[in-house]
């Protein structure tokens, strides 16, 4: 999948654009993308005034080498990238080489001449290669309305960040500029959908005079409201979009070219990496799930800060000290199913210290009650869990009564050892729910398709074989039906059918399944063995 273009626009300068940019594209690399930054103000370069503490080297070409490369008829954007330390997978190409022939070679280029000879084919060219190599490329545009503008706003972008402030020339010029970016791309002779544009209120400074601050919120929602039209749920109300994409004004950081986001890796509420963080996760979300974030903004963020992350485990198996034997025994057969777990006993208190879990998925062995130490481990992991595809599945001792158990345990879908259902059974079915699986009916104690396996292993009487036959036929009907409760009461007929007892004839009396049962007992084995994608996962909650 192609990557997304995203260029940060302001109108007027002093607004915090290239320090929002740099903000945004350190975050992104820091969630597990692959981010490429290009700063197309070429009047006034200085985005790579943010880098450059991560750069090894001053930057040795940029922007306007493509010029250059155009001319010569030659390709080679990668020419002009810098490689990043300190962030992964994140990159930057600076205005230019900045040396004393800078500012004349910028003089020198004539867009409008350019493009008449192709350079928007060139451009479209580089374009594909970025978006192929990264997962967000993200300009810095130049203020005002300009040839340099109409590339950055209207040509390559998929996505567009206006950032203005509380002031009308501010404000009515970034609307403007998205206006006529539409009817640009309208013209294009390249394939561009409807422009979304996502409006930034910057600098803004509610502490100092809060009446003055109320007046101009609502100022500013009014003059930019239509640019929420085409993207924002029609149930979460432009005011409180706005609120949440507000970057507040903070002295501190108005000094210098430093990053608040390498510094505030854990912000609060009244730090502006707060704020970026909601930006960038608009961004990462493109443009989606709006409900969630006005619902919930740290579930909105949790779950495209962790979307990419890699876990050393696929399931965290916690378990009391008296099951310690059944937690081994179920983890030996998840690894033979190919999935990495790690042990949790209660007591260790190393995992609750820890500010990130390492393991994807929580099973939590429940032995008769949720001991206090796991309703603590079951908070915490829910707590890391907001938003995110990560899931609690509780395994209950035979003797656990689910009915007992507290709601927040006992309203998830659970799965249950029993009679024939063991570590290996239970273990399937764990991989089941991890993989987005299930079978036909829920595994409830018995193991359906172990109790058929068994009936197909014994030796009844004649007479007994038709009693079987006819709890085979049900049970195809059940299941088929989705009727679990049923299916795990004749499980438990059939289990009863095929026991040996002592009253029984003698053993020579007693003969193997006839060749008709043993094909519809097979049939009911694949049956309740299918098993199917489950479609529309909402999250670990799923029912």
């Amino acid at each position: 999948m192609p990557g997304t273009v995203v260029t940060f626009y302001s109108y007027k300068g002093g607004v915090g654009r290239s320090f929002a940019l740099a903000n945004v594209a350190v975050l992104l690399a820091r969630w597990g993308h692959r981010v490429l930054c290009l700063d197309w103000d070429l009047e006034a370069p200085g985005l790579d005034a943010y880098f450059r503490p991560m750069m090894s080297a001053d930057p040795v070409g940029g922007v306007v080498d493509l010029v250059d490369d155009f001319r010569a008829n030659r390709f080679r954007p990668r020419a002009h990238t810098t490689r990043l330390t300190g962030v992964r997978q994140l990159d930057v190409i600076a205005a230019g080489r900045a040396d004393a022939e800078y500012a004349g070679r910028i003089q020198a280029i004539d867009w409008e001449s350019l493009y008449l000879q192709g350079f928007g084919d060139y451009l479209e060219r580089c374009r594909e290669q970025w978006t192929a190599e990264y997962d967000y490329v993200l300009l810095d545009s130049r203020t005002g309305i300009s040839d340099i503008g109409g590339i950055c706003t209207a040509h390559l972008p998929d996505r567009l960040v206006v950032l203005f402030t509380a002031n009308v020339q501010s404000m009515r010029g970034a609307v403007d500029i998205a206006e006529r970016a539409d009817v640009a791309r309208d013209l294009l002779p390249y394939d561009r959908p409807q422009l979304t544009v996502l409006p930034v209120l910057s600098r803004f400074d509610a502490r100092e005079e809060y009446a003055r601050s109320v007046e101009w919120r609502r100022v500013c929602l009014e003059e930019t409201k239509a640019l929420f039209g085409n993207w924002l749920d029609r149930e979460v109300p432009p005011e409180l979009m706005s609120r949440h994409l507000t970057l507040p004004y903070v002295s501190y950081w108005t000094f210098g070219e430093e990053l608040p986001v390498m510094e505030e890796q854990s912000p609060t509420a009244d730090q502006i990496s707060f704020a970026l963080e909601t930006v960038a996760a608009v961004i990462a979300h493109d443009f989606d799930r709006t409900e969630l974030l006005a619902e919930n903004r740290d579930a909105y963020v949790a779950a495209v800060r962790t979307e990419k992350r890699t876990f050393i485990h696929d399931v965290r198996v916690s378990t009391p000290r008296p099951t310690r034997p059944l937690a081994d025994e179920l983890r030996k057969y998840l690894g033979e199913l190919g999935v990495r777990s790690v042990l949790s006993l209660s007591g260790e208190r190393s995992l609750l210290e820890r500010t990130e879990d390492d393991a994807r998925h929580l099973c939590l062995i429940v032995d008769g009650e949720v001991s206090r130490w796991q309703s603590a481990e079951v908070e915490l992991f829910l707590h890391r869990t907001l938003g995110q595809d990560r899931r609690v599945i509780p395994v209950l001792t035979e003797d656990t009564d689910p009915n007992a158990l507290p709601g927040y345990v006992g309203n998830l879908r659970y799965l249950h050892f029993g009679q024939t259902r063991g570590p290996v059974e239970v273990a399937r079915s764990l991989v089941d729910q991890l993989s987005g699986t299930t079978a036909l009916v829920e595994p409830g104690e018995y193991d359906v398709a172990g109790a058929l396996r068994q009936a197909a292993r014994a030796r009844l009487r004649p007479l007994m074989w038709g009693l079987v036959d006819e709890i085979v036929a049900e049970l195809q009907i059940v299941i088929g039906a989705g009727e679990s409760g049923r299916v795990q009461e004749l499980a438990e007929d059939l289990l009863l059918a095929v026991r040996v007892r002592s009253s029984d004839a003698e053993p020579n009396a007693r003969v193997v399944a006839p060749l008709g049962t043993r094909a519809a007992i097979d049939w009911t084995v694949r049956i309740v063995e299918a098993r199917a994608e489950r479609h529309g996962f909402s999250g670990f909650l799923d029912q």
